[in-house]
């Protein structure tokens, strides 16, 4: 009876990925496992930081730190590793859920990782020139140690330039940062765990309350909002509001129920183009699970009061806020949807996609060839297969127009490229782009490291 329910309920989710496909983007990476986003919005650009779980793990198997960036929020491009456990010389693991913020013209990421000396998580710092990185400690130890449950940092600096860290689990605690980003004000304190605060837990001693961890401080208008993950497990997000940074917080409920094939949730929200968007994560990849997470993300809505609209986990964002121009360099790694590829990097390219199977494709949304269309097609490839190794590329789906096909060649590795090209059919006006990956080995097929087309 096990085995039928799990074939049954693998065939829904297959077919519930077919619909994703073709109308939505969530979940939006899906290359990588990812958790806990962070979104930074930067230049014009949103910035997620994410965590990453290791393929295949049945715990929180977690080395480093990722980055995808968007302008148009439903292509995201990944720019791989931007900092890990490593980057902190005193500790030796536990790669959990980050926060990066920007003051003045520097970045800041907020980490929990595993303390080799505590044997525990402690709160560090990390400081860069760049979104990108490379992130480097610039303290040598923890910048906040207080107790078991030092996870999940956030940071928000206010109007006035004060910034604020809050952080933890099972209790919550805030700190005031001085201006240089790295030292706090006075010890860390407590927030009080309290039902008007965090609603009622039951039976559970040292969870008084529904908070469990994950906060995120965010502020809109002069409402200040502590949105954070809730138990008892599987959670759900929860948060509350307060008119300051530091609280009485008031309790305001639930914004997004338990669901998605995670007992796990995290909040991240930012405020782009004139639109809220929230970030959260859930298992609904193939292979997805509490430790296999994939994050998302839709548009939140608010009462007249200020407070959310509640929502449930979505299909995603839709459309596109601006055309993609298929004229420059477009990174292969820059994917509204994808089945089937995995995301590496190495020293020879940076970010590349690998096809992993016959019929593996990604896609990219709204991609602009104009009132003139493109005369041919261009490609950074590699394979380890000798013959029969091809690139299609369709618009609108992949049984799509044709519009062109590149064979691969054999290369020797993802160390080793060749361009190729090909006459491009003349297509004009907004189109999805498809690229599908067509060859006889088991895995593996083919590398991609970008595209474009010419006029």
């Amino acid at each position: 009876m096990k085995s039928i329910f799990r074939h049954l309920t693998t065939c829904l989710f297959v077919a519930a990925g077919c619909i994703t496909t073709a109308f939505a983007q969530n979940p939006i990476i899906q290359t990588n496992y990812t958790a806990d986003p962070a979104p930074l919005v930067y230049n014009g650009k949103v910035y997620l930081y994410t965590s990453h779980d290791e393929d295949n793990s049945t715990w929180f198997v977690m080395n480093n730190w990722k980055l995808y960036t968007t302008e148009d929020m439903v292509n995201w491009t990944d720019h791989g590793q931007v900092a890990g456990y490593k980057t902190f010389d005193w500790s030796n693991g536990d790669a959990w859920a980050i926060q990066v913020v920007q003051r003045n013209g520097k970045f800041y990421l907020y980490a929990p990782v595993k303390s080799k000396d505590k044997h525990r998580s402690a709160i560090g710092v990390a400081v860069s020139d760049s979104p990108y990185g490379p992130f480097y400690d610039p303290l040598g130890k923890p910048l906040v140690s207080v107790s078991n449950g030092d996870i999940d940092p956030t940071v928000y600096i206010d109007d006035d330039g004060q910034a604020y860290l809050y952080w933890g689990n099972p209790d919550c605690y805030y700190a005031k940062l001085n201006d240089d980003m790295i030292s706090v004000k006075g010890e860390p304190v407590p927030v009080p765990m309290t039902e008007a605060s965090f609603g009622k837990r039951d039976g559970v001693a040292n969870r008084p309350t529904l908070y469990e961890e994950g906060p995120w401080l965010y502020k809109r208008n002069s409402l200040y909002y502590l949105i954070w993950a809730g138990g008892p497990l599987p959670e759900h997000i929860g948060y509350s509001t307060s008119k300051s940074p530091l609280g009485p917080w008031k309790n305001q409920g639930t914004l997004m129920a338990t669901e998605g094939r995670s007992f796990t949730n995290h909040p991240g929200i930012a405020d782009y183009k004139g639109k809220t968007y929230f970030f959260y994560h859930n298992g609904s990849l193939p292979g997805g699970s509490g430790f296999n997470r994939s994050v998302c993300v839709q548009e939140a809505a608010f009462n007249k009061d200020g407070t959310f609209k509640p929502m449930k986990m979505e299909p995603g964002i839709t459309k596109s806020l601006k055309p993609l121009n298929p004229y420059e360099k477009v990174e292969a790694e820059t994917i509204a949807w994808s089945e089937n590829v995995k995301a590496s990097q190495n020293a020879e390219v940076g970010v590349f996609v690998t096809a992993k199977k016959n019929g593996a494709y990604t896609e990219v949304k709204s991609v602009d060839f104009g009132k003139d269309g493109a005369s041919s097609f261009y490609a950074r490839v590699g394979s380890t297969h000798n013959g029969d190794v091809s690139m299609e590329v369709h618009a609108d789906g992949i049984d799509g127009q044709l519009l062109g096909t590149v064979k691969v060649p054999l290369t020797g590795g993802n160390d080793r490229w060749a361009v190729v090209s090909t006459a491009a059919q003349k297509i004009t006006g907004v189109h999805d782009i498809y690229f599908v990956f067509k060859g006889k080995a088991e895995t593996d097929i083919l590398f991609f490291d970008y595209w474009r087309f010419a006029k």
